[in-house]
């Protein structure tokens, strides 16, 4: 299984790259982490919200990978513990499919992308920065991998 993050946003500073990097390349080969990027649709004086979150969920539908199971993060979606997230991983391993993770542009998901998802994920209930989701998502899979595998990394 793959865990696709999908996710609007391409010039991300230096920081946030190495964060990702590194806990996707710690994810193993059975649910292996693989981020692909979306260009953000173009904002201008004239833009609607609803139009941009529209052109960008038309260009994360099509990089949604054949046969994978859609879950949108959303702030508004279910919030997990680490626990809960580790048996949320468990079941994805089991069920198969790989998993799309979808995090929308600065004006998040439109409800086409949300409807969509068989899932919605908060990762908090706190505004996280755009940038900062794609890190946290990738270290609490990880968390959560280490969790079902008794490694030490989580101490929880």
């Amino acid at each position: 299984m793959k865990i696709y993050l999908i996710a609007v946003g391409n010039k991300m500073p230096a920081w946030v790259s190495t964060a990702y990097q590194e806990y996707a390349k710690r994810m193993p080969r059975e649910c292996s982490l693989q981020l692909l990027e979306i260009n953000p649709a173009h904002r201008g004086k004239s833009s609607s919200t609803q139009r941009i979150k529209q052109e960008e969920c038309k260009r994360i539908q099509a990089a949604i990978p054949k046969g994978a199971s859609v879950i949108a993060l959303d702030e508004h979606g279910k919030s997990w513990s680490t626990k809960q997230l580790s048996t949320q991983l468990a079941g994805w391993l089991q069920e198969g499919p790989d998993i799309a993770l979808l995090v929308g542009g600065a004006d998040g998901l439109s409800s086409g992308c949300l409807g969509r998802a068989r899932l919605k994920w908060s990762l908090s209930p706190l505004t996280l920065p755009h940038p900062m989701v794609r890190v946290v998502a990738a270290e609490q899979l990880y968390r959560a991998w280490s969790l079902l595998q008794g490694h030490p990394y989580h101490r929880g």
